[in-house]
Formats: structure tokens, C-alpha cells, sequence
């Protein structure tokens, strides 16, 4: 996989994805300080518009941040023309090739991408860019649990949608499971991610999906809007917040020294 034919899911996506996608919690930051250094130069491919960025540059002294998709990288808080000029370098390059020396790094981190790559070229460009005892780090999240009273209006969402998921989003629902990984685990916790927001958000995130992009594409039909009223009105006032839950999975894999 290349920069130029690399699977391009979210391009079409990148304002929905950079405004309403969720924020990691301090304990997923938290399992992996436990492990890596403050001091830890960081590689994050796949960044996206920097939903996870955020949080490793808090905790890390730099932190290289790649992505394939120029346009969702123009939607990345620590683009040097909004004025940024702290710890975050931004480049456009895929995930199985980075321009790192090799040993550059201690952290590899990948929040929800890995199933998007080439995995035998990312992990073997994993163990170059790794230094010794170095850390790769990769989580993800499935499918956000229906708040109270929506079940029946959220499952008819996804019954239109299901069809249009790309075939990786299979290896999302296993948390990576099968995967030949290429250093031995470390401990890792079982996690959630959850954020309290209101209906526009709510539909906003929903926009934000892979499957919702491929099925207008190719039925010409916006499943959020078609769902929207059934939505709302299981929702309930739409200034009013409601609790959303995802649950979160974490790997650790430290290269050996």
C-alpha cells in the first residue's frame, strides 16, 4: 500500500470525523505511561484530524504524526498554520512507510488505524523505526452501546448501514484478536470510552462513519437523515445530554531489548 492507493474511507468524511468523533479517556494514556517514558519520542501513524495526538503529546516529549489522507490532515489541530508551535510534527505518509530513521522512536502509537494498514509492511516498518525495548501501541473501539429507550430506533440505523461496512471493520469487532503481532504483550486494561453530548452531536458522529460515507456513495441515500426523526425521538429534548458508551481495546507490544 502506497500514499497514492492507500483505503481512503474517510477523505469525503474528514469535517464530520475532526468535529464529532470522541475524545480518548486519561486512562487509556495512563496504561501506556505505565510502560513508555515521558521522555519518549512518539511515531503516530494514521492520526487522522488528532483525536489521539492530543493526548500523547501531553505526556511525551514529541510526537510524529502521519496520515495518508492530506485532507484529513488539514483538519489537525496541530497544523502550524492554525499557529501551533508546540511538541507535534505533521506529515503526509502512509503507515507502512515513514520517513524515521531507523531506532528513531520508543512509542508506536495507533488509535483506531491498524486495520487499515498493510499489516506485514506496517510491522515490519514497526521493528525499524522501534528502538530496543521500544512499545507499539494500538487500540480501537466497536460499535457505541444504545442509550436507554433507542435500541429499537438505533438498530434500524444499523440494519441500513450494515451492508456498506469495508471488510476491516471485522477485525474492530474482534479487538485485533487474531493478529500476528510482531513483539510479546504487555499487561493491558479492559477500557470504555464515553462522552456525554447532545442529539446534534450525536447525529453528527453517526455521520462520521465509514459505512454511512460508502452507502451514500453508492445508493445515493443519507441513512442519518433517513433515521434522524426515529432518532430524535427516542432521544427526547435534543439540548438535552445523553451518556454514550464504546467499549475500548488496548495492545501493548514492547520490542525486545
Amino acid at each position: 500500500m502506497s500514499g497514492a492507493n492507500f483505503k481512503d474511507h474517510f477523505s469525503g468524511l474528514a469535517q464530520a470525523y475532526a468535529e464529532a468523533r470522541p475524545e480518548y479517556p486519561d486512562a487509556l494514556f495512563d496504561a501506556i505511561v505505565a510502560v513508555v517514558p515521558a521522555s519518549a519520542r512518539v511515531w503516530e501513524p494514521g492520526c487522522g484530524s488528532g483525536q489521539a495526538t492530543r493526548g500523547l503529546a501531553t505526556r511525551f516529549a514529541h510526537v510524529f504524526a502521519t496520515e495518508p489522507s492530506a485532507n484529513q490532515l488539514e483538519r489537525h489541530w496541530a497544523q502550524p498554520s492554525s499557529g501551533y508551535t508546540g511538541n507535534v510534527t505533521l506529515a503526509v505518509e502512509p503507515g507502512e512507510r515513514t520517513s524515521l530513521p531507523d531506532g528513531g522512536v520508543e512509542l508506536v502509537a495507533v488509535a483506531q488505524a491498524l486495520h487499515w494498514f498493510d499489516l506485514e509492511r506496517f510491522f515490519a516498518e514497526c521493528r525499524r523505526v522501534l528502538a530496543p525495548r521500544g512499545v507499539l501501541a494500538a487500540w480501537g473501539y466497536g460499535d457505541f452501546l444504545a442509550p436507554e429507550g433507542m435500541v429499537e430506533a438505533v438498530e434500524a440505523f444499523r440494519a441500513q448501514i450494515d451492508p456498506y461496512w469495508p471488510p476491516e471493520r471485522a477485525f474492530v469487532d474482534a479487538h485485533y484478536a487474531d493478529f500476528d503481532w510482531p513483539f510479546p504483550a504487555l499487561p493491558a486494561p479492559d477500557l470504555w470510552l464515553e462522552e456525554e453530548w447532545r442529539l446534534p452531536h450525536f447525529l453528527r458522529y453517526l455521520t462520521s462513519m465509514s459505512a454511512v460515507g460508502r452507502c451514500r456513495a453508492e445508493t445515493g441515500a443519507d441513512p442519518v437523515a433517513r433515521h434522524a426523526p426515529a432518532l430524535a425521538d427516542a432521544w427526547g429534548d435534543p439540548d438535552e445530554p445523553r451518556v454514550i458508551q464504546w467499549p475500548l481495546f488496548l495492545h501493548l507490544r514492547r520490542k525486545p531489548g
